[in-house]
């Protein structure tokens, strides 16, 4: 653990400065870029403790990088309406959304993995020449879409990234967008082969650790996401509880609720315990300030992998959803549950979906003929 002393006044501005940096200090080490030699300067002293007005942080410029970092500005050169200034501006508006900010560390963990990368390959193949906002245009756009594989869930993440984009510069995109941009789903990335509910339950005496066993057992029987495991509330787990999980509002979408499916399964994994001892689970970092949610979620795939097995933790969480969808649970509310938007839902399990549909349709159709 290392100290930056920043030599800042203790007052609101000064605060707001400090904010500034330790955002600076996190992206660079976010992006494996940090170097001490950036760092290792004389402080900023303020005018108000009677140093000379302080030049530009040459540091803090360097760390801004390609200017869609957390904290970044317009670059110089490039214009107060150029390609810095249009991505500030969009970077802005992303934080500043009344809906973002009621989730904070869950937006800087969407804006890392889902805008900041699309960003930065928009800027590569926009070179180093400065455009002005006609320039930013649907052509560049599509340039960047397409160099992502077709079908990838890269390719449909950049297009959503891209379509926010758009919005702000009032680019009207094209009226195929969204079916250039789709084509994942489930059934097409590799058309994952799920574990049955045997399987799940035979894989988890694979795992030594008892807290670690735990921590699969509430993602089985919940459908959470890697990292809401240690985001929830677990006192409905507790003897004579409901078994229903809140997930808390620090997670990456917010606040939902979670039934379990199935409900024996809390039972079988001991999960019951957790209800009145919380610390049961593995003992992680989960301070937000100090941690993101990503890692969080990154720090649950690694011990998968640590105890080989054959299984990613998504792949628990898929295997809930089409459960729910064999049991007859409406698609709706096991969307809400999941905390994903029915859209995504439909379009992600679309092949269980369709199937549940098709059979409920020859299951009537046969039944009016016996009937008859």
């Amino acid at each position: 653990m290392q100290r930056l002393s920043l030599g800042l006044e203790a007052s609101p501005a000064g605060l707001e400065r400090a904010l500034e940096q330790l955002r600076l200090v996190q992206q660079e080490l976010d992006d494996g870029r940090f170097d001490w030699s950036r760092w290792r300067r004389r402080p900023v002293r303020s005018r108000s403790c009677g140093a000379a007005p302080a030049a530009p942080d040459r540091a803090v410029a360097e760390a801004r990088g390609a200017g869609t970092g957390e904290g970044s500005s317009r670059g110089e050169g490039d214009g107060e309406g150029g390609l810095q200034g249009a991505l500030a501006d969009f970077q802005q508006a992303f934080f500043t959304d009344a809906r973002r900010r009621r989730h904070p560390a869950g937006s800087r963990s969407t804006w890392r993995g889902a805008y900041l990368p699309y960003l930065r390959r928009l800027q590569q193949l926009a070179g180093d020449r400065p455009l002005s906002p006609a320039q930013l245009s649907l052509e560049l756009l599509e340039r960047t879409l397409e160099s992502y594989e077709l079908a990838s869930r890269s390719r449909q993440q950049c297009g959503i990234a891209l379509a926010a984009l758009a919005r702000q510069l009032q680019l009207e995109l094209p009226a195929d967008w969204r079916d250039r941009c789709g084509g994942y789903g489930l059934h097409r990335a590799r058309f994952r082969q799920l574990p049955s509910d045997a399987r799940i339950l035979e894989l988890a005496w694979q795992i030594p650790n008892p807290a670690w066993r735990l921590a699969y057992g509430l993602m089985a029987t919940y459908g959470l996401r890697n990292h809401e495991v240690f985001f929830c509330d677990l006192t409905g787990l507790a003897r004579g509880g409901d078994r229903v999980l809140r997930v808390l509002p620090t997670s990456k979408t917010g606040e939902h609720q979670v039934w379990p499916f199935l409900p024996e399964w809390v039972e079988q994994f001991d999960l019951s315990r957790l209800g009145d001892d919380p610390t049961a689970l593995p003992a992680i970092a989960t301070d937000l300030r100090r941690v993101s949610l990503k890692q969080v979620g990154q720090r649950v795939a690694e011990q998968f992998r640590r105890y080989g097995l054959p299984i990613t933790p998504y792949d628990l969480r898929h295997a809930w959803a089409v459960r729910t969808i064999h049991i007859g649970l409406p698609d709706t509310v096991a969307a809400r549950m999941m905390g994903h938007s029915v859209t995504i839902h439909t379009r992600t399990y679309h092949h269980w979906i369709t199937r549940r549909d098709q059979q409920q349709a020859v299951d009537a159709a046969l039944s009016r003929l016996r009937s008859a």
